[in-house]
């Protein structure tokens, strides 16, 4: 038995997951792991983590399953069919989606799952180093009792946890975070070309925007990156691909972005 007596398990233990899974072993959480890799098994086994054989064998013994993967093919590659996390799972168990994507796969799964675990849905911000240190930032949707549930194990490797409604709001608002950010990006390399045409160098530029009305955290994003092409090298695909799935989760629920997607996918950056 654990010091918190609850059972976690884990899958998707990648190069997000696997700081998570040594957070959660330190809070003192029993971490059972599924992972297909050899050496990263040996790593979670030296961290304290329990490595399993299948996702069934992580499902069936959890209070809560925390789910790290890239995308919604990959979570219905491991929660679906007779071996996957929705067949295997406790009724009482709360699964935790840590994927960014489409809100109707979630509601999806829950019906074909009627008396299966409860889904919550929990976007991240940050990195592996905010992992590590504690304070990735999560959204967290779903039904009340699932997200009181969820919201303590989560704390072991995230501060803020920010609760968002019910299933499917912490997705929407994570998406909608994301084409606000490329729309602030876009805006912001509209304003070092203004800059330029009007001869104020870029480094004045974003001198000023630290304490002036017009400054912004993408302004201090791309000033930390070396600027607008350095940035657009570095972060521009990331956001290539969050704008691409904004626009196919609105377009899932019948909703238009409206300007939001006018400005990211017409600025300065190759965003479309």
């Amino acid at each position: 038995m654990s010091a918190t007596g609850q059972v976690v398990g884990f899958v998707g233990a990648g190069k997000m997951g696997e700081p998570m899974v040594g957070r959660l072993v330190g809070a003192g959480f029993s971490v059972q792991v599924y992972a297909r890799r050899p050496e990263v098994r040996e790593r979670l086994a030296a961290a304290g983590a329990v490595p399993v054989d299948s996702v069934a064998a992580v499902a069936g013994e959890a209070d809560i399953v925390i789910s790290c993967l890239f995308s919604d093919a990959q979570l219905l590659e491991v929660a679906t069919g007779p071996d996957g996390l929705m067949a295997n799972a406790k009724a009482g168990t709360v699964v935790v989606s840590h994927t960014t994507g489409t809100v109707s796969t979630l509601v999806n799964l829950m019906a074909e799952f009627p008396d299966g675990p409860v889904l919550v849905d929990a976007p991240v911000s940050g990195g592996a180093h905010d992992i590590a240190a504690g304070k990735l930032t999560v959204l967290l949707g779903g039904p009340d009792d699932a997200v009181a549930r969820a919201q303590p194990v989560l704390a072991a490797y995230a501060d803020p946890v920010i609760t968002t409604g019910g299933l499917g709001t912490a997705l929407n608002l994570k998406l909608i975070n994301n084409v606000l950010f490329a729309s602030n990006a876009q805006l912001v390399a509209g304003a070092v070309e203004l800059a330029k045409n009007l001869g104020v160098p870029e480094t004045s530029l974003f001198a000023a925007l630290e304490h002036c009305s017009g400054g912004s955290r993408a302004a201090t994003y791309v000033q930390s990156a070396g600027g607008v092409q350095n940035f657009g090298k570095v972060v521009a695909p990331f956001m290539r691909k969050d704008v691409a799935a904004c626009i196919e989760a609105a377009a899932d629920r019948g909703v238009e972005l409206g300007q939001l997607r006018t400005v990211a996918e017409t600025g300065p950056l190759d965003l479309s």
